[in-house]
This record gives structure tokens, C-alpha cells and sequence, in this order.
């Protein structure tokens, strides 16, 4: 896969090993903990992870709209002050063994601050997705990010278009994800054997890689991305074989909760056979 020229890719090559909320599936997601682990154990080349705004302007990494599933918390995430979201355990839901036990829960894991994110891991490649549609949300995001000397390695976007059009306007010269609608765009027109449509402002496609039944990513969409001088970043997969399958095939990133699985089969393919 040829690399895209903007400097977010430089160093990298396929495939990337990337974190989906910093392993979920192995600790308590979007948490400093979970972050370490993958960083630290299983030598993670890129963190995905999600931002909210709080009620008081603080972007916090979260990504459900509400704080119930994640933490011993409850309501909507935007109506709380970083304080009182500072208080909640967020790691007291997290279970690996469906429920048996909760190793996290009273640990004092709490949600953090994109900045002290990005503060905690200097240099390492970012995904962040922005989840609200909150008027201004761009321009905070944007601040912190250049504050934080982080906009080089840091691809940013959302699914919502309306967002990922702000964002891309606020900061065009940063690395930028298609948005659901540009994204399903592109690879309606490539299965249906067309040009994609020109799209100056996006160069990574973070992608499903089923839709339903449908395996999205194949030989031809990823000769489009080739062409077009994009990469690919497939999510969410956990299962080793589809990991091998998609490393022959060339994509750009794979995106799991099981970061220890992707290490080893990343591991695996690169000994000498």
C-alpha cells in the first residue's frame, strides 16, 4: 500500500497494530490503564480512542453519550463538570470472565482528559473520533490539540459528516477520517465498479469490515484506496483469522479490543518461514 504524503504516515508502513479504545476487551476502555497496556505490553502503534465535551468545556475520552454502561455513574456524560466526572469509577463495570469478577472496580480508574492522554503517550499516533454534534466542539478540539504539539500525529474525524466537515475546516491541514456518509460514498462506487468521488479533505477510510453478511473490504476497494492514494483502517476485529487474512491482503490498520492477539499475529507473520 503506498503511503499517503501527509506527515501523520510518516515512519509507518502496514499493518498497524491499533487499539480500539485501548483494548477493550482486556481492560476498562478509553481509561489511562487500558492505554498503558496496549503501549506498554503489546506495543501499540497508534490509540484509538473518542471525546466528549463536559458541561464545564473539558474534552474528556468517552465515547457512549451516557455513563451507565462504563462507570458507576448515570445521566448524560454533557450534563456533568470534569469534577463530578472526575469522581465516577470507570472502571467499575469492567468484567473478563462475563461477570465473575470486576478487577478494576474500586482501583481508582477514572476518565481522563484528552490532554493528559495526550500528555501520558508524547509522539504516539492518535484516531480520535469527536461523538457529539456540540456547536464549537472543533474549535476546543483544535486548541487542545495544537497546545498539546499533537496535530501531526493525530487523525482525526467523525462519523457524523456535518462534524467531520467542521473539523476538516478548522483544521484542513491535519489527517482526516471520512465521515459515514463521504465514507459509504466511496465504497458504494467502488463495488459498483465506478470512480469514487473526489474528496480533497479525507485520506483515511476507518471502516466496518462486514456490513451485515457483506465482507467490505476486498481486492478491488483496496486497489481504490491504492489509487487514490488513501489508506484503510479496519474495525472491529478480534478474531486472529480474519487478522492474518486482512494482513496478506494489505490493509492499512487493523483496529481490535484484543490488542494481545494482534500483536501475536502480527509477531508470527513477521518470522522467517
Amino acid at each position: 500500500m503506498p503511503h499517503p504524503r501527509h506527515p501523520y504516515f510518516r515512519g509507518l508502513s502496514p499493518t498497524l497494530h491499533i487499539s480500539h479504545r485501548g483494548g477493550s476487551l482486556l481492560a476498562p476502555e478509553n481509561t489511562l490503564p487500558a492505554f498503558r497496556m496496549a503501549v506498554e505490553r503489546y506495543h501499540t502503534q497508534v490509540l484509538e480512542t473518542d471525546v466528549h465535551l463536559t458541561r464545564d468545556g473539558e474534552l474528556v475520552v468517552f465515547h457512549d453519550d451516557t455513563l451507565g454502561r462504563c462507570t458507576n455513574g448515570e445521566g448524560p456524560l454533557a450534563a456533568h463538570s470534569l469534577a463530578e466526572l472526575r469522581r465516577l469509577d470507570a472502571g467499575y463495570h469492567f468484567t473478563p470472565d462475563a461477570g465473575r469478577t470486576f478487577p478494576f472496580r474500586g482501583q481508582g480508574v477514572h476518565l481522563c482528559t484528552l490532554r493528559e492522554l495526550l500528555r501520558a503517550f508524547p509522539g504516539l499516533r492518535f484516531n480520535i473520533e469527536v461523538k457529539p454534534d456540540v456547536p464549537g466542539i472543533e474549535d476546543v478540539f483544535f486548541q487542545v490539540l495544537r497546545e498539546e504539539g499533537a496535530l501531526e500525529h493525530a487523525c482525526i474525524g467523525s462519523e457524523l459528516d456535518a462534524v467531520g466537515e467542521r473539523l476538516a475546516r478548522v483544521m484542513p491541514d491535519a489527517c482526516h477520517f471520512y465521515p459515514r456518509d463521504a465514507l459509504t460514498a466511496f465504497v458504494l462506487s467502488v463495488r459498483a465498479g465506478e470512480q469514487p468521488p473526489e474528496e480533497p479533505r479525507y485520506t483515511v477510510l476507518d471502516m466496518p469490515l462486514y456490513f451485515g453478511d457483506v465482507r467490505l473490504v476486498d481486492e478491488a476497494l483496496l486497489r481504490a484506496v491504492d489509487t487514490h492514494d488513501r489508506w484503510c483502517n479496519v474495525w472491529t476485529v478480534d478474531d486472529p483469522e480474519e487478522m492474518h487474512r486482512l494482513v496478506a491482503e494489505g490493509v492499512g490498520g487493523i483496529m481490535t479490543d484484543r490488542p494481545d492477539l494482534l500483536r501475536r499475529v502480527l509477531d508470527e507473520r513477521q518470522k522467517p518461514r
